[in-house]
């Protein structure tokens, strides 16, 4: 299978789609919108693209896909709606590409995107049992180490960060507790998502007021007789309305500040 690809590039030149064959072992793994790893002419670096379509077939001889990122913020219709994007405000189809992935994953250098966060978390390694045993019996003599060691029976999960302020201790008592096997430190990714826990109740949509009604009727009625006529929308500060132009033979919304469309 051929995939057709538009690399990273500001160039104009290379504003063009080139064609490289999908290794058999990332068949099934490859899909419109990936981001990939590709040999591209006489040069030693690697460049990145972006995956437009796949075909069977190449009318050129094509090298491999080195490698791909697993994360796939794109799908068919982002890929869409940036060719539309490229091709309405004659841009390059990589920047428009671009304009569909989160913030912090633009970047072509790897190194500089956002990650997902990790962080190291102190798990007791002894029974409790056993512990308050050796605490008793005088063989876990150190204030601190006591003071850390029945914080965690307490409490149970606790990030290294936290565990030092709330028991005003150090990252260097957590590694000799660690060495003397009473607990471990092990690093865990942080979840990011403030909403991944929360349940949001789902409302009704909101009814146009009476002002509101009106200019969208009159919009619409525009729209329904194929008029060119052009409309501009007053809104609050911040609420996306202000200097607002819809042109209705475009069908779609332009916003000059913010440069971007959406189609209607």
């Amino acid at each position: 299978m051929i995939a057709e690809i538009i690399l990273n590039s500001n160039a104009k030149d290379l504003n063009r789609i080139f064609d490289y064959t999908i290794p058999k072992e990332m068949l099934n793994k490859i899909k419109i919108g990936s981001r990939v790893f590709v040999p591209f002419g006489k040069r030693k670096n690697i460049e990145e693209g972006f995956v437009i379509n796949i075909k069977e077939k190449s009318e050129f001889e094509t090298k491999n896909i080195i490698s791909f990122e697993d994360n796939i913020f794109l799908n068919e219709q982002k890929i869409k709606l940036a060719k539309w994007i490229s091709k309405r405000y004659f841009a390059n189809l990589s920047d428009s590409i671009k304009l569909m992935l989160p913030p912090g994953t633009t970047t072509k250098n790897i190194e500089n995107r956002i990650k997902e966060k990790t962080n190291k978390f102190v798990y007791l390694k002894k029974s409790e049992e056993e512990i308050e045993l050796e605490i008793e019996t005088k063989k876990i003599k150190s204030e601190k180490h006591i003071r850390i060691l029945k914080f965690l029976m307490q409490n149970e999960i606790i990030s290294a960060t936290e565990l030092e302020i709330f028991t005003d201790t150090s990252r260097a008592i957590l590694k000799t507790l660690e060495k003397n096997g009473y607990i471990e430190l092990i690093e865990e990714q942080v979840n990011r998502n403030p909403f991944i826990n929360k349940k949001v109740q789902k409302t009704n949509k909101l009814s146009f007021t009476e002002e509101q009604q009106i200019t969208y009727n009159k919009i619409q009625k525009a729209i329904d007789d194929n008029k060119n006529s052009e409309f501009l929308l007053f809104g609050v500060t911040g609420s996306r309305k202000n200097r607002n132009i819809f042109t209705s033979n475009r069908k779609s919304f332009i916003n000059r500040k913010n440069k971007y469309c959406i189609s209607t």
